[in-house]
């Protein structure tokens, strides 16, 4: 792991280590998945997740290096959730979340981006505590909805997406800055495929009833 991150290569004079590029180019691959369902996302994404949490430790990003181990267990369940909820023809089965289950999203995401900030801020485990702890509640709060199969998912990774590259930016990381707008790009895709998807199903459900 040291020889990936100390070695690499140089974009417009900024140095990208290898396990920044390998990381950042396997979580786009994850998003790629993700698209279409596929239960290859969550395998690819433990092997993003691990060389992720190395460049953000080396970074003093401790917000954004400790959010690597929880979504690395979000990752099994979810693994294992896409596993129980396959249709044959379709894949993943997918829907949309209801107003409540909207509403509990975003106060978690507020209450704990201000809870996990104030402990960044406390322990100096991050020099920007309010931007990290805010990715980081994201990620967390979008894996968990991925592996549920709600469409908001891909919501939330685009407010992620805005917070993540000024701060990738800031920290020298232009490479992974470069991937988020990228990453960004391939949220929207998701989010018109799994709406999409999310319509198919609900209307094969009214046709049932």
């Amino acid at each position: 792991m040291h020889v990936l991150m100390d070695q690499g290569f140089t974009v417009l004079g900024q140095k990208v280590s290898w396990a920044e590029f390998a990381g950042q180019v396997f979580a786009l691959v994850v998003v790629w998945l993700a698209q279409r369902r596929s239960l290859w996302t969550w395998p690819v994404q433990l092997v993003s997740v691990t060389l992720l949490f190395v460049v953000y430790v080396s970074a003093h990003l401790g917000g954004t290096a400790a959010r690597q181990v929880v979504i690395a267990l979000i990752t099994l369940y979810g693994w294992w959730a896409w596993t129980r909820r396959r249709d044959p023809v379709f894949g993943v089965v997918v829907r949309r979340g209801s107003t409540g289950e909207r509403l509990a999203v975003l106060g978690a995401f507020v209450v704990g981006t201000v809870a996990f900030a104030l402990v960044l801020q406390a322990t100096g485990a991050s020099w920007a505590p309010w931007p990290d702890a805010a990715i980081f509640i994201g990620t967390v709060l979008a894996f968990t909805l991925q592996g549920l199969g709600l469409v908001e998912f891909w919501l939330v990774w685009l407010v992620v997406d805005a917070i993540g590259v000024p701060l990738q930016l800031q920290s020298g990381l232009y490479f992974s800055a470069a991937v988020y707008t990228v990453f960004a790009v391939l949220v929207i895709r998701g989010w018109i495929d799994w709406n999409r998807e999310a319509n198919r199903s609900a209307a094969e459900v009214a046709k049932a009833a």
